[in-house]
């Protein structure tokens, strides 16, 4: 079985996707918020046991719409975002078929390094007409528990969070040879 996308790299667009996350406040009320810096790379191998994807993100771009809390978010109670400025997730196994699939890796958070599964939907291609560069979309969600993690102290009464990623990728070659030709 493979990925229905052509074989080669696919490159995150971070301008057109998303990496959120939520998390309970006391049990009764949903704190949201996103990460607005990172990247990462889908590599489309012949099936699935020879694709990989992998991304990075800036911890101190956690951004939750109130500065109080994201400085807290950044402070070595939880993200320690100066001992540690990035999360990673690396796959290690990609399952599936056609419009769902589950991608399998580690997890990277604090220097903690955690096995986790991401339930990801394909949402199709399409032509992105300016440049005519060809993109993919995915969406993915996975829950984690911030303990495993070594963040235990956690005022807003709930270990569990959930993240949720609308991705949308360029093909490599062709984002490059758009830009190229769009410079010249």
């Amino acid at each position: 079985m493979a990925l229905p996308l052509s074989p080669g790299t696919w490159n995150l667009d971070a301008v057109h996707s998303q990496i959120g996350f939520s998390t309970k406040h006391l049990g009764i009320a949903t704190i949201r918020g996103t990460f607005d810096s990172f990247e990462g790379a889908l590599v489309v191998g012949d099936d699935l046991s020879s694709s990989t994807l992998s991304a990075t993100i800036q911890m101190d771009s956690v951004n939750s719409g109130f500065g109080m809390r994201d400085g807290h978010f950044k402070s070595d109670a939880f993200f320690d975002v100066e001992s540690h400025p990035t999360m990673t997730f690396t796959s290690s196994a990609i399952d599936g078929d056609g419009d769902r699939y589950t991608v399998t890796g580690d997890l990277t958070v604090r220097g903690v390094t955690k096995p986790v599964s991401l339930d990801v939907a394909f949402g199709g291609t399409a032509v992105f007409p300016p440049t005519g560069a060809d993109k993919a979309g995915f969406w993915a969600t996975t829950e984690i528990k911030q303990s495993d993690f070594g963040i235990t102290h956690s005022p807003f009464g709930s270990d569990e969070v959930t993240i949720e990623i609308s991705a949308e990728l360029d093909r490599a070659a062709e984002a490059e040879a758009s830009e190229a030709a769009a410079a010249e």
